[in-house]
Parts: C-alpha cells; sequence; structure tokens
C-alpha cells in the first residue's frame, strides 16, 4: 500500500522575510562610538582599582617593613642593653679578693641601672660602628629594674681548716649573687612605626676567693667523677649545677643530633690534669689546655659560669664503709683508726643486739636487725634506760628499705631482711617531751626506746641504716615525699643500692629546674644520703612511665673500686629508664653508660651554703677550691619571659 504526501516539506518551501523601511537604518548610526566610550570608561575604572590596590598593597607592605625594622630594633637594644649589664656587673667586682667580695650588691645594682638608662635613655641608633650603613633604626630602653634577689648572696664554699679571715672559720671562699632584672626596649623605625620588647629574667654571679684547701663531705659536689679515663666518651651535653671535678680530665662534644643541648655549667668544674679532651663531629680527639676547641660545627664551647680549674690536687676517696658501720655503734662515726681491719669491725659490732636479745657476732652473721640499746644509766646518759644509744641499725643480709613520713615529726623505715619478716621502725624526735622515742615492731612484737638515733658528733637526730648486702629502697609511691621535714637519714650498703621507686624529700630544699635555694627551707635539715663503698647505684624503675626520682646526695666512691672500674663504683640501670631526677648530687669512683634518656640534677645548694651541712657520717676529703687568680667571677643570664607589644 502505497502513502501519499499532503502535507508540504517545509524545507522545500520558499521563506518569506519581512523587508525593513530604509529610513529605519539611519538611527542607528553612532551606536559604535557609544561602546566604545562605554568599553573606555570600564577600562578605566579598572585601571583606577588596580592601582588603588596597588598602592594600598605597598602601603601595607611599607607599614609591615616598619613594624618588622621596629620590632627588629627593639629586640635588638634588649640584647644590648643585657650584655651591658653583665659588663657593668663584672666591672663592679672588686679586683682582690674580699670578704665578702662585692662590699655593697645593693648599691651595684643601683649604679648598673643608673648606667643603663643614662646610656640607652634616648633614641640609640643601631646605624653605627661595625652596622653603619646597614640599618637605619633605632631604640631606647624606657624602663630597667636591677635588684637583688632575696636570700643573695649565698656562700658556694667555705675554707675550715686556715684562720685569719674575718669573720673567722669558716671562711667563705666562694659566693653566689643572684639579680632579678627587668628590661623594656622601643623600637623605631623610618616610618612612625614603633613596638615595644620586654624581657625579664636573673643574672647569677659566682666570685671565687684564692684557692684554699678545706675539709669536705663529698655531698660537696653536684658531680664527682674519680676514675674518668681519657678516650672513654664525652659527657651527654645539659645544665648541670654545682661543683663538679675529676681526678682525670673532663670530656666534651660538638653540637650534633641527637645531642643538640649546650653545655651550661653554673658552677665552678675542675680536674686534676692539664688539658680537656674535646670531641669533634668526627669524633676527634683534641687534648686543650682551654675551655673551647674549633670552629663552625666542630665548635665546642661549654660555658663555663662558675670557672674552669685546670691543674687541681687529687680528691682523695674514702678508702671503705667502716665509719659508717663504727655511727651504727657510737654515733660518732670517726674514732676508728685508718689501720682497722675487718675482722676488728666485726667483733666491734658485737654490742648491737636484734629485737630478741641475741648480738651481732655471736650469731655469726645470721640475717636480722640489730641496734645499740642501752639498759643502764651509764649506757643511756640523760635518757632513761631503754634506750636508743647508737646512730641507727646494722642489716644483716640484703634488704629492702622503705622510707615514710608520718605525721610532722615521726619517720618510719619498714625494713624486709633477707628472706625475713618486715620491721617497722617509727623515729620521733618530737615524742616523749621532746626526749624522742624509738618504736620498734616486728610481727606482733614491740619494743619503744627512749630516745632517737643521735649524730654524737653535732647532737643532732640523725639515723644510720647500714646493709651489709644489697639494699633495695624506696618511697611511699610514686611522687610521694619520703623524707620528713628535718630527718637526717644515711642508707649505706657493702653491696648495690637499687632504687625502685621515687624517694623524696617532703619539701624540696631548691627551685626546679632554677636551682635556687627556697628561703623558706633553705635552714631545714632533712637530708638523705646514700653511700656504697663496694657497689653500683642502680635504678630499677618499676612504675608505668619509666621515670625515676631519688633525691639526696649519692655516692658510690671508695679507693679500691677506683683501682679498677670493672662494673662497680659507678651508676647503672637494669631496664630502660626515661628520666632520672636527683636534687642532691651524684659522687662516683667510675663512670659508665646506662639506660637512661633523660637525667637531671639539680644540686642542694645548702650544701655549700651551710657549713659542714651534709647526710650524716657521709664520706669526707679534701677539697681545693678557687685559684689560681685572686679572684675569678663567671656569669650567667636566664631569659625568663619575653613579651613583645605595641607602644601605641
Amino acid at each position: 500500500m502505497n502513502i501519499f504526501l499532503t502535507t508540504p516539506i517545509a524545507a522545500l518551501l520558499p521563506i518569506h522575510r519581512p523587508c525593513r523601511p530604509v529610513q529605519s537604518r539611519a538611527g542607528e548610526r553612532g551606536v559604535a562610538l557609544v561602546i566604545t566610550l562605554l568599553t573606555l570608561a570600564m577600562i578605566t575604572a579598572l585601571s583606577l582599582g588596580m592601582v588603588i590596590a596597588f598602592s594600598s598593597q605597598t602601603l601595607i607592605g611599607g607599614y609591615y617593613r616598619n613594624y618588622r625594622g621596629s620590632f627588629y630594633a627593639a629586640d635588638s637594644g634588649l640584647n644590648i642593653a643585657r650584655q651591658q649589664l653583665q659588663t657593668q656587673v663584672l666591672a663592679g667586682v672588686p679586683s682582690s679578693w674580699g670578704n665578702p667580695p662585692i662590699p655593697d650588691p645593693t648599691a651595684l645594682a643601683a649604679t648598673v641601672t643608673s648606667s643603663i638608662q643614662s646610656t640607652y635613655g634616648g633614641s640609640t641608633s643601631l646605624n653605627t660602628g661595625t652596622a653603619g650603613q646597614s640599618w637605619a633604626e633605632n631604640f631606647k630602653v624606657i624602663n630597667t629594674t636591677f635588684a637583688l634577689s632575696p636570700g643573695s648572696p649565698t656562700i658556694t664554699s667555705n675554707n675550715t681548716s686556715t684562720g685569719g679571715c674575718t669573720p673567722v672559720i669558716p671562711c667563705p671562699t666562694g659566693f653566689q649573687y643572684v639579680y632579678n632584672y627587668t628590661l623594656t626596649s622601643v623600637g623605631s623605625a623610618q616610618g612612625s612605626e614603633q613596638q615595644t620588647v620586654t624581657e625579664t629574667g636573673n643574672l647569677t654571679l659566682n666570685v671565687t676567693g684564692q684557692s684554699a684547701t678545706s675539709s669536705q663531705k663529698f655531698s660537696f659536689f653536684g658531680a664527682f667523677v674519680d676514675n674518668y679515663p681519657p678516650g672513654i666518651g664525652p659527657l651527654v651535653p645539659g645544665t648541670m649545677t654545682g661543683p663538679m671535678f675529676t681526678n682525670k680530665a673532663w670530656e666534651f662534644m660538638a653540637n650534633q643530633p641527637p645531642w643538640t643541648s649546650p653545655y651550661v655549667f653554673t658552677d665552678p668544674i675542675g680536674q686534676v690534669m692539664s688539658s680537656v679532651d674535646y670531641w669533634d663531629t668526627g669524633w676527634g680527639q683534641h687534648w686543650v689546655a682551654g675551655t673551647s676547641y674549633g670552629s663552625g660545627a666542630n665548635l665546642i664551647a661549654p660555658t663555663f659560669d662558675g670557672g674552669l680549674f685546670l691543674n687541681q690536687p687529687t680528691v682523695t676517696l674514702p678508702p671503705n664503709a667502716f665509719n659508717q658501720q663504727e655511727a651504727v655503734i657510737d654515733g660518732n662515726g670517726t674514732l676508728w683508726p685508718p689501720t682497722e681491719t675487718a675482722a676488728q669491725v666485726t667483733t666491734a659490732l658485737g654490742v648491737l643486739q636484734n629485737l630478741a636479745g641475741q648480738t651481732f657476732a655471736a650469731t655469726g652473721g645470721t640475717p636480722g636487725i640489730y641496734m645499740h640499746q642501752g639498759n643502764t644509766a651509764g649506757t643511756c646518759g640523760t635518757v632513761a634506760p631503754p634506750c636508743m644509744a647508737g646512730g641507727g641499725f646494722f642489716v644483716e643480709g640484703g634488704a629492702n628499705v622503705q622510707l615514710i613520713p608520718s605525721g610532722a615529726t615521726a619517720q618510719i623505715y619498714k625494713i624486709t631482711p633477707q628472706g625475713g619478716a618486715t620491721t617497722t621502725i617509727t623515729i620521733d624526735p618530737a615524742a616523749n617531751g621532746g626526749v624522742g622515742t624509738t618504736v620498734i615492731t616486728t610481727g606482733g612484737s614491740t619494743q619503744t626506746l627512749n630516745g632517737v638515733p643521735m649524730d654524737t658528733v653535732n647532737s643532732q637526730a640523725s639515723t644510720m641504716v647500714y646493709v651489709n648486702g644489697t639494699m633495695y629502697f624506696q618511697g611511699p609511691g610514686e611522687g610521694l615525699g619520703a623524707v620528713q621535714d628535718n630527718a637526717m637519714i644515711t642508707l649505706a650498703t657493702s653491696g648495690d643500692a637499687i632504687a625502685t621507686g621515687d624517694v623524696l624529700y617532703k619539701t624540696e630544699p631548691v627551685t626546679v629546674p632554677q636551682d635556687a635555694l627556697i628561703p623558706a627551707a633553705a635552714n631545714m635539715n632533712q637530708v638523705l644520703g646514700i653511700f656504697t663503698a663496694n657497689g653500683n647505684f642502680i635504678t630499677q624503675d618499676t612504675q608505668a612511665d619509666q621515670n625515676i626520682e631519688v633525691d639526696g646526695s649519692i655516692a658510690t666512691i671508695s679507693a679500691s673500686e677506683s683501682l679498677s672500674c670493672n662494673g662497680t663504683g659507678g651508676q647503672l640501670s637494669y631496664g630502660h629508664i626515661n628520666t632520672f631526677n636527683n636534687v642532691g648530687g651524684m659522687e662516683q669512683s667510675c663512670i659508665y653508660a646506662a639506660d637512661v634518656n633523660t637525667e637531671n640534677t639539680w644540686f642542694d645548694r645548702r650544701f655549700t651554703s651551710r657549713p659542714n651541712f651534709a647526710p650524716p657520717w657521709f664520706p669526707s676529703t679534701q677539697v681545693t677550691t678557687g685559684g689560681p687568680l685572686p679572684v675569678n667571677t663567671g656569669l650567667h643570664v636566664q631569659r625568663v619571659q619575653w613579651l613583645s607589644t605595641s607602644s601605641q
């Protein structure tokens, strides 16, 4: 079937367009000119906008440039003024030793303040000297405060053997002055912009007198190493406080990862050898009789605020721990002659008894806790029998010792001898009408003794715990105080002293990390000594964070240990320790590597500011300080706060 197309195909049909009249085209003439003018106006507006934008950006850039210039000018002014502070302080130290070396430190502070204000109180150009034609900015110091810190100055060393000084013995041979300062600097640029920068901090000045030899406890040192063999390796860098000494030579390294902290020593550093061992970045050694070596990446320049002293006399080590054992018997600890033998010591310990009344010598070394119990008026003196007649407790065999403060005045010792029951000893000097009591409890048995362990040399309540074997020790828990206020304690051992937890002062004597004496605690007597003549000090932290703090002076020293350094006489760790902190000091025969990431020792400055203050019956020696110059000075500045604010 076919289909026919009845609708015409549009593509084939003609298109009819209407024609415009000729006269309408004449009305469009001049449109191109209008469009051109409009386009030109738009371009002009855009160009003007761009000019304004670029001009604003230029103005903003200029303002920012001047702002930064004035800021850096103000900061530069602070650096210049701070350096002037140091220069003026050093200029105020007399050229000859006096007692004290600075007659009027308050007047010196006023002189320094006046010098800064008069020199930099007006606009000071930075475009001078070697900086000429380089920078047109200015600064002025609008505020300066410089004042002696409360409690300053403090005595850092004494001569206890030579007279002829005023005041009389002990004669101070070293002083530390701490000044607090504030500096405010206003920087000006080429425009009207100004910026104000304020800095606060403290300046520590150490002044050491002529060389003098005196008898000192080993707690005098913030750090002491007897046998530091040449080439064994450099110290880990960091800030180290307190007097430091080695009977060999100190070794320092160049700044290189991961050891990027600078060496800062705040107190006198001494050594026997005539040169210091400096290690460059390639671990090459350089022996130099000076305070630095090298340049650039190989620059090794420790900051010796208290001075570096070479060619010093050797510090003598204690031969043994016999004096500490004697202290348990008589509270004196210095009566036995140097020729005393181990057999004679054992015989002398025969006056000690345990709670069952058994004497030490008769038991043949049976593990347990022994003490000198007085049962007669002749033994007890002014204290009624039964009394505590000696200086502490002798623990036969290894033991665990826990220190716990109780109340305001009592100190608890929980002693667990090897394989034995725990004995709790509570010592309270304030009890019993001020006579004191020593209460000893084992199981269900309790004995109360009148009086407390005493240091008969200075008539102070003091306690010696001597463990004849390995000693583990700790406080009541992480971060908790272990040593009672005014408790004076020495823990001595014939083997290793192993810290398994924090052992802290109930009241810390110094600020951390500034290491400044706290006035409220400066005259308190809380002190702890850890001493072994035959073992190591070992950290064995069982806490989750693997951090541990042991306060007190820790000594692992004896002449016999230093002869070999075969793994004893130093500091080690059982397992990894993240951070080990100590408020006191570290003295050791030998130096070893320990698995410790960070070690901080903040020196207990009571050991140098208070004559004869030390842990009871701590080993002593002869120490030479000062020299060879009449006056030795060291200066250290610590910035505490820095603020930038607009002066407008």
